[in-house]
């Protein structure tokens, strides 16, 4: 499916932006617990506008947060063309100071299979104007957004608010424990990093891998699918035909490097490798990465990851790669991490999953120690 900007416009035009007769936007959000600084307002989502705004505040906060990855207007643009569950009309904030965007926050929630209905959010502030009560305000703000579509949803299982943090979020991991959110999963980023001393690990017998067509890639993704609905916290809404879309038009849909056996017409496992440029250009390395590993139940237990895991590396090495990378869920039923750890790789990064009830008001607390200002 080609890019569709025009459905990010429209958007925007339902949400009814109001101009004053100054030509002063007045499409303000009201937020009790905003601090007193001078010039501060929070308001709705603005539509394609506001794409170059968040990529800026994603890349000013990428050496305090320590975050190795890259997201331009253009990869926001395509991933809000293809949202679940959120409406950024009404599901978005943005705080702004003297006109310019600082930053934002947004809120979206996906069925978790025999789980609960989580309620996700997320925010993200430009370094010099964090430990000032912004961020927090719209956390809570978000929070009361959550409560609402929850309380318009008639559900028979638990509901809890949700966020995720990586150790080196100090700022949002702290303001998330602040408001009463536990750690109860975590994952790791794992990265090999050299590409040399490869086992030689055929495929089991029986199994081939070959070039993947334009045919192919329904069959693989809902092979993915089956395989993942194995995992903790899976949900349908990641793996609609939204994702999919998403991934299709973006620079890192690369079925030219996928490792994908194949038992007859059926798929048995794949590794989807993939090697994003622009963010190996931003970080001066040559890293690929070894991603959505799985192996459909009939074929597991008998070394096809791994062998297909190898595959994958030797692949990025003809590319020109020095090191692969990987996620993991700590607590993967399949010993992934042990697999992973086998194989060379080295965890770099810890990833925590939060949640609390729904029902759970923040504490109340006091202005920060440098909420006053001139």
């Amino acid at each position: 499916m080609p890019p569709q900007i025009t459905d990010v416009d429209r958007i925007a035009q339902q949400k009814e932006i109001k101009m004053t007769t100054d030509n002063t936007r007045t499409d303000t959000i009201n937020v009790p617990e905003a601090p007193a600084i001078e010039g501060l307002v929070f308001r709705h989502f603005r539509g394609e506008e506001d794409f170059s705004a968040m990529a800026e505040i994603i890349a000013d906060s990428r050496e305090e947060d320590q975050l190795d990855f890259t997201e331009s207007a253009d990869d926001l643009a395509r991933n809000y063309r293809h949202l679940t569950n959120c409406d950024p009309a009404q599901d978005m904030v943005f705080a702004e100071v003297a006109g310019k965007a600082i930053g934002y926050g947004r809120v979206f929630w996906a069925q978790v299979q025999n789980g609960p209905r989580v309620y996700a959010l997320l925010t993200n502030l430009t370094p010099t104007w964090r430990g000032k009560g912004i961020r927090r305000a719209m956390l809570h703000h978000c929070e009361r957004r959550n409560r609402e579509i929850a309380a318009d949803q008639n559900v028979d299982c638990a509901q809890k608010l949700e966020a995720w943090a990586s150790d080196t979020e100090t700022d949002w991991r702290g303001l998330l424990e602040e408001a009463g959110y536990q750690g109860i999963r975590f994952g790791f980023q794992m990265i090999r990093e050299h590409l040399d001393g490869l086992p030689d690990l055929p495929l089991p017998d029986g199994l081939i891998v070959r070039e993947i067509t334009a045919a192919d890639y329904r069959e693989v993704w809902s092979a993915a699918r089956e395989a993942f609905r194995d995992h903790w916290g899976f949900s349908e809404e990641e793996w609609n035909d939204e994702a999919l879309e998403s991934w299709m038009e973006s620079d890192i849909w690369q079925p030219h490097l996928w490792q994908v056996a194949w038992d007859g017409d059926e798929v048995a496992g794949m590794v989807l490798n993939f090697i994003d440029a622009k963010e190996n250009e931003k970080f001066h390395r040559k890293r690929g990465y070894t991603e959505t590993i799985c192996v459909r139940r009939p074929w597991r237990r008998r070394g096809l990851a791994r062998a297909l895991i190898a595959r994958s590396i030797q692949v990025h090495k003809e590319q020109g790669m020095t090191e692969t990378a990987l996620g993991v869920d700590a607590e993967n039923p399949n010993a992934a991490l042990q697999l992973y750890e086998s194989m060379g790789y080295k965890t770099t990064k810890r990833f925590t999953t939060y949640r609390k009830p729904i029902d759970t008001e923040p504490p109340t607390m006091g202005r920060d120690l440098d909420d006053t200002y001139p």
